[in-house]
């Protein structure tokens, strides 16, 4: 029988924690998912939890891809907010 990979869960708990808590987590979940998946498939079978190291990463990645998109939206506010003002002013 083949353990999990030591760092497996901690990969899919943060995943779940940048998802529910604070979205700043996401992109650490995202790296070390990868890393961790990665040493899953070289490892030639000793290590098990691809699964949950493999939810972690996309979880990871999708809350990554969110917070970009909300910080690009939240540039393109004060950007517009700055022109607007601009404009009007006498």
């Amino acid at each position: 029988m083949q353990a999990d990979h030591p760092q497996a869960t901690t990969v899919l708990i943060l995943g779940i924690v940048s998802i529910v808590v604070c979205g700043l987590v996401g992109p650490f979940a995202w790296v070390m998912g990868n890393r961790v998946v990665g040493e899953i498939d070289a490892s030639g079978g000793q290590y098990g939890g691809r699964s949950s190291a493999n939810a972690g990463r996309i979880i990871g990645m999708i809350v990554t891809i969110l917070l970009g998109l909300s910080l690009l939206f939240v540039v393109a506010v004060v950007i517009i907010a700055v022109i607007g003002v601009s404009t009007s002013s006498p």
